[in-house]
């Protein structure tokens, strides 16, 4: 059976208001296809302003608000997700990330969609040999102890329950997306509030760690690639360049003109503000931590990726880190994310790899 997209071609969208999931439907408009945008009801979606999309406010976790959503669609992208670091009802998690991956995966199998992709996370794989210098593959299972947090515990559940769907039958290809940048991050994401906060002037200093960056449109692109190339039932990590916290700062410093920051703080760091700003912010005084502590675990680990199966399987390609940055920066100056001051003293230069 081919997949691959037609003109007209209906298509479903879950999150498609979201940082990635908005790029895929702009990746899917510029195939000529009809696009349903399903929106969280009542969430913002400023992301999808003068798409021309067709928009359905639908609770995921209610199976009956999915009846009629997939009649005429081939497709279907499901990204939507509870994502945070402090939740106030931490059922949520599960009841949108599990129940609602269930929900949408069996609705779009029983209205007959010929191919769901569903967005799982890097966060779900095992991190054993990065220290080493060797990133992670999808081959990599987690020690559940790294999965901190509400977000990553529901994914890894997420992800294995669509995989049994998969093992029933449900057409479906997994993509795992890395640190995305780019525009359109307004709420922002973890990984675009380390841009924000360094373009603010907010970053003292870092942490000896590395991730994977990589530019939302590439990621995006590599959903379609998934979708069209992607064998049933397996998983794609989709990335972008492996970098070090310093070579971040650096290559930030470079497009903006703005000072690096020198001073590297001891890993141990993040960890003990982590739990301090959880514990008298978030357990005393039950408002959401300056510092989460699942946040402080995370800034503290190493994680990096290698995409090679994608890349070699589905066609995945990615530009630079520096491009992404770059674009990331740009975006969040010209959207008035950043301090009039601060904003006067950027001087904006080519992106540079390094």
């Amino acid at each position: 059976m081919s997949f691959t997209l037609r003109d007209g071609d209906r298509v479903v969208v879950t999150g498609a208001a979201g940082f990635i999931g908005s790029a895929v439907v702009r990746a899917l408009l510029s195939r000529d296809v009809e696009v349903v945008a399903l929106l969280e009801p009542g969430a913002p979606a400023s992301n999808l302003d003068d798409l021309d999309v067709e928009r359905r406010e639908v609770d995921i976790t209610k199976e009956r608000q999915l009846d009629g959503v997939f009649d005429g669609a081939r497709f279907c992208f499901h990204l939507a997700a509870k994502f945070g670091f402090w939740p106030k009802d931490s059922a949520t998690f599960y009841d949108v990330n599990v129940n609602g991956s269930r929900n949408v995966v069996r609705a779009a199998t029983t209205a007959g969609v010929e191919r769901t992709v569903f967005t799982s996370t890097v966060a779900t794989l095992g991190l054993w040999e990065t220290k080493s210098g060797r990133p992670s593959n999808e081959e990599d299972v987690a020690d559940l102890s790294h999965l901190y947090g509400n977000y990553k515990q529901t994914k890894y559940v997420a992800e294995h329950e669509v995989l049994r769907l998969a093992a029933q039958g449900a057409p479906l290809v997994l993509v795992l997306p890395t640190m995305p940048h780019g525009p359109f991050d307004h709420r922002p994401t973890p990984s675009g509030k380390v841009v924000l906060d360094y373009l603010n002037g907010r970053m003292p200093g870092y942490v000896d760690t590395a991730m994977n960056v990589a530019h939302v449109d590439d990621l995006a692109n590599g959903h379609l690639l998934a979708l069209e190339n992607g064998r049933q039932g397996q998983s794609y990590i989709c990335g972008g360049e492996n970098i070090t916290m310093a070579q971040l700062l650096v290559m930030l410093s470079r497009v903006t003109g703005l000072p690096g920051s020198e001073r590297r703080f001891p890993s141990v760091f993040p960890l003990i503000a982590g739990h301090l700003s959880s514990f008298i912010e978030g357990d005393l005084l039950g408002r959401e931590p300056r510092v989460p502590r699942e946040a402080a675990q995370m800034a503290s680990t190493t994680m990096t990726f290698d995409d090679a199966k994608a890349r070699r399987e589905i066609g995945y390609t990615s530009r630079p880190a520096a491009e992404a940055l770059h674009e990331s920066a740009r975006w969040f100056v010209e959207h008035d994310y950043v301090d009039v001051d601060r904003a006067k003293l950027i001087s904006w230069h080519r992106p540079t790899s390094g």
